[in-house]
Formats: structure tokens, C-alpha cells, sequence
């Protein structure tokens, strides 16, 4: 299967190539903090699936061995690469996805770190839009 994606303006762009080993909703802090999200869902893909296709992402190490790869332009956050954990491997934020319904989180990981407000997520009153 091919995916493609991008950042939120465009500068970057890519592909995946093959089926990802796992797709997971991280409750990690460094997630929420690089995210500003009490959570992130990533695809897990081999390194060599991956093709930049346009434009060049910026890493930064977030701690230790993690290396955390966004959009220097507009911030969007794109791939997850820890060497020493997960040699090969390219985790890719399931949201920049162009059809990021295609890669349904199938585990939910970090769930010490999660936040206790997410537990009752589902409880909260919903709007299709902006509520008026």
C-alpha cells in the first residue's frame, strides 16, 4: 500500500511504502509537549518505507535517543526516531496522513503518563461544529 502526507502548509511532503507494523495512540509527555496534545497517534513504519518528497524537516533530539522530525516552517510534527529502541524504524503522525482514516490506532501505549481527564473524553458534550 502507498500513504502520503505532508505538514500543515505543505513545504514537506511524503510517502510510505508497505503497511505500517502497528498504528498507537501515545500518551507519553514528550508526545504531549511536542504536540501540545494529551495525545498523538502514530503509524509505525520500517525506515526505508519512507520517502521525502518534497522540502526537509528539522530534528531535534527531545531526550536521549528520541529524535523528533517537524516542519521548520510551520511546525507540524511528522516522525518519531529512537535508534536504541526501535532500530529502523520510523514512527509517522498518523494525522499528517492525507487519508489518516486509513491507519486506525489499534493500542493505546504510555497509559501511565496519560492524562486522568481523558478517561472520561467520551462523556463530554459534542459538537459537529463551533458550538454557537
Amino acid at each position: 500500500m502507498l500513504y502520503s502526507g505532508q505538514c500543515l502548509c505543505g513545504a514537506i511532503r511524503y510517502q510510505l511504502d508497505g503497511e505500517p507494523q502497528t498504528a498507537a495512540l501515545c500518551h507519553c509527555r514528550d508526545c504531549q509537549r511536542s504536540a501540545g496534545a494529551p495525545m498523538v497517534a502514530w503509524a509505525m513504519f520500517a525506515e526505508s518505507a519512507l520517502t521525502l518528497t518534497q522540502g526537509q524537516p528539522k530534528t531535534i533530539n527531545s531526550s536521549g535517543t528520541a529524535m523528533r522530525s517537524f516542519c521548520p516552517d510551520c511546525g507540524s510534527g511528522l516522525f518519531y526516531r529512537n535508534a536504541a529502541v526501535l532500530p529502523e524504524i520510523v514512527d509517522v503522525q498518523i494525522a499528517t496522513l492525507d487519508d489518516p482514516e486509513a491507519l486506525p490506532p489499534a493500542v493505546q501505549i504510555q497509559t501511565a503518563e496519560r492524562l486522568h481527564w481523558m478517561l472520561q473524553v467520551q462523556e463530554l458534550p459534542e459538537f459537529e461544529r463551533f458550538p454557537s
